[in-house]
């Protein structure tokens, strides 16, 4: 229990930090925030590094566990071999839709003009 403890405190601080640290070569644009009302819900602040939030890990896992309930995908999950298949799979799709979601980003604009924004910024950015 205390290990969990001790984990969760560590990755709230990171949070923390995460939400103060502005992301690279943004332009900061006025105007209103579209997602403004969300950001409660996603765990995100407009401008950081915590852009995005959460809301990439949650729909990862959604996603997988629809295709493991509709049996698209094979899984018992009483087999911890295939646990850890799962947890994997969760993981490598919150990467991948951590990228779709941060190139929509950029290219809705969110971060200014996305012909103004040089090949470096838009790959900083995303990284």
């Amino acid at each position: 229990m205390r290990d969990k403890i001790i984990w969760t405190g560590v990755t709230l601080f990171i949070y923390l930090i995460c939400c103060q640290v502005p992301i690279f070569g943004v332009n900061k644009t006025q105007g209103a925030d579209p997602f403004y009302w969300v950001r409660v819900i996603l765990a995100s602040n407009r401008g950081t590094l915590m852009e995005l939030g959460i809301s990439p890990i949650i729909t990862a896992g959604m996603v997988i566990q629809l295709l493991v309930g509709i049996k698209v995908i094979n899984l018992d999950m009483t087999d911890e071999q295939d646990r850890k298949l799962y947890e994997g799979a969760a993981k490598l799709l919150s990467l991948i839709m951590t990228l779709c979601e941060a190139v929509a980003y950029i290219y809705s604009g969110m971060y200014g003009d996305p012909n103004s924004l040089s090949t470096f910024t838009i790959f900083i950015i995303l990284f």
